[in-house]
């Protein structure tokens, strides 16, 4: 046999189903709320293509490697499209159904998705697409083989749906909060003179991996990372452990982000490595009060621009509006740093959006001083809360500010 009399398409049902992350009650009830976006945009299939709506309609988070995989739902039926590469894994991981594209043929991702919509008797006139993350190349590929088909965005309409979480989802962000507290923990522990960054990131991120295993002993163990920082390197918030050694005077930053089945949930903090010098305890001290306005903000009825706004003016107060560098907080519940987060949910002066119960948000403020001038490096708090209907939880246990974070004094 040829390459070219290869199959397209496969089915891979090997083994049983896992035991998923959330109930079938849980996936349904999603799934029902995507249909009525999809009948009220007059959609016939939503095609999607993103790792966050991926997983947050099917339970399985795809491991791209170059690869597209999908999630292809109907009014009737609804099944992952995945690469023969992972075999059966996809179908033991998804909510419903899975087909499996191999390589023996050019786009047979694309066509296996025709494919396995006209075996279903589904010829679609509206198939929606997510316009914030598909590549322009696939969605002319989409366009190509469903020529009579309008695309349409729901990209929007599904991260509005993820903003409120449900209770299921509420427990495993708790349990991520708590989680990220032990390895913020660890960290604490591991930091000593000479120590490089990355040795007390492991420290963390061991501590968080081996609960997340004992708290989920069902779930995949991935994703899980420690961002640690000392000096200089604490100027931005996504900057990587180095192997630069911790030195006595030295700013640090603690970033703990443990990831259960996809799901995000993060620790920051700032600390110094003995005592710090008169302006880095007042930059300090300045940042902390704004964290704590920022926590008392959060609440059912207020809008992410209007946190920003007030946030702001304390900044101004002192002069340091223009050192602060991101927007206040943002929505926590499927995303990563390499996949997508609930844009509309920042606390950003640009974001309208009004704080609802069920939403889940940070409050975490950053300044950052240029190297060279007084209290240089970057300052940042970080907790999570979880709005009800009169107020919110803050679910971060591991305190922050100068009285709890002087290490080696």
């Amino acid at each position: 046999m040829s390459v070219s009399e290869l199959e397209r398409l496969k089915v891979i049902r090997n083994g049983e189903k896992e035991q998923l992350t959330f109930s079938d009650q849980e996936m349904q009830r999603r799934l029902t709320s995507l249909r009525a976006i999809m009948s009220e945009l007059e959609v016939d299939v939503a095609l999607l293509t993103s790792y966050h709506n991926v997983k947050y309609y099917s339970d399985f988070l795809y491991t791209s490697f170059g690869r597209p995989y999908a999630l292809v739902v109907t009014q009737e039926d609804q099944y992952t499209v995945s690469a023969n590469i992972d075999a059966g894994m996809p179908w033991r991981r998804t909510f419903g159904d899975n087909v499996v594209y191999t390589d023996w043929h050019r786009d047979n991702y694309v066509w296996v998705i025709k494919d396995s919509l006209q075996s279903r008797g589904v010829d679609p006139s509206r198939l929606g697409v997510e316009d914030d993350t598909l590549p322009w190349e696939m969605r002319e590929k989409f366009q190509a083989a469903f020529p009579a088909a309008s695309l349409v965005d729901v990209s929007k309409a599904a991260m509005r749906q993820r903003m409120i979480k449900s209770p299921e989802e509420i427990e495993v962000i708790k349990h991520g909060a708590r989680i990220g507290d032990l390895g913020g923990f660890a960290i604490r522990d591991a930091i000593a003179e000479g120590v490089p960054e990355y040795e007390v990131a492991l420290a963390g991120t061991n501590a968080m991996v081996r609960e997340i295993a004992r708290t989920f002993p069902n779930s995949e163990i991935r994703d899980t990372w420690v961002w640690f920082q000392a000096g200089i390197n604490t100027d931005g918030a996504h900057n990587w452990p180095t192997t630069r050694q911790i030195q006595r005077g030295d700013i640090l930053s603690l970033n703990c982000f443990p990831m259960t089945s996809g799901y995000y949930t993060a620790l920051e903090r700032t600390l110094f490595f003995d005592e710090p010098d008169q302006r880095s305890l007042e930059l300090w001290n300045i940042n902390v009060e704004v964290h704590r306005a920022g926590l008392e903000l959060i609440k059912p009825g207020i809008s992410c621009a209007e946190i920003a706004n007030t946030l702001n003016e304390i900044y101004i107060g002192y002069g340091l509006l223009p050192n602060r560098t991101f927007g206040y907080g943002h929505s926590f519940g499927v995303l990563c740093h390499y996949y997508g987060r609930e844009a509309g949910l920042e606390l950003r002066e640009d974001i309208d959006t009004v704080l609802e119960p069920g939403m889940v948000v940070s409050m975490e403020p950053m300044i950052m001083v240029p190297e060279g001038e007084p209290g240089a490096g970057g300052y940042r708090e970080h907790d999570i809360l979880v709005i009800g209907p009169d107020g919110a939880e803050n679910i971060t246990r591991f305190p922050f500010g100068p009285e709890h974070n002087i290490v080696g004094a």
